[in-house]
């Protein structure tokens, strides 16, 4: 009850219900390409950034290679390779981390990456962490019917993010390719 208070928000009488994410994720049918629609600020990643996207493999049969690319401020190409760890047996609640492998063993360097809400052909996802500080809207496609940003956004206010500062990056055609970041 007193979380709002404790973290100095304004409205100390939200409710506090715990996230959630989905029950099980099928994590082969999941990797691939992801289109960042919008997230919460993040320090680390620029705000004015485009075309970003999120490249999902396999690194073996237990982590996920996270190659994440955008244009940024100025124009050029950017990119941040991590590592994922499914946290769970239902391979929905993940640790993330973008530390380099020799550092990773330090505590507190990775994040979660829950997935809260995801349609069944895993064409579009709503990932947040438990703190509610960090959330994303991902597609397969740049482009998301304005029913179904609405429908996954409800969802993510539902379970208590506060949207009031979302970040809604362009997408302009352009795609960060290997050749741009070799150069």
């Amino acid at each position: 009850m007193f979380r709002g208070w404790i973290d100095g928000k304004e409205n100390f009488m939200t409710d506090t219900a715990a996230v959630t994410a989905i029950t099980s994720l099928n994590l082969s049918q999941y990797l691939g390409k992801w289109y960042e629609l919008c997230r919460l600020p993040i320090k680390y990643e620029d705000e004015t950034a485009t075309d970003i996207t999120a490249n999902y493999s396999l690194n073996d049969s237990v982590t996920v290679r996270v190659d994440n690319r955008c244009f940024d401020k100025h124009g050029k190409p950017s990119r941040a390779i991590g590592e994922a760890t499914p946290a769970d047996d239902a391979r929905s609640r993940l640790k993330v981390t973008f530390l380099p492998k020799y550092i990773r063993w330090i505590p507190f360097t990775s994040g979660d990456y829950w997935v809260l809400k995801l349609d069944p052909e895993y064409k579009v996802s709503l990932v947040g962490s438990p703190d509610r500080q960090y959330l994303w809207l991902l597609a397969r496609s740049p482009d998301l019917a304005q029913d179904t940003r609405e429908r996954y956004l409800a969802e993510a206010k539902r379970q208590g993010f506060d949207l009031t500062n979302l970040i809604v990056p362009r997408h302009t055609g352009r795609e960060v390719t290997d050749d741009m970041l070799a150069g």
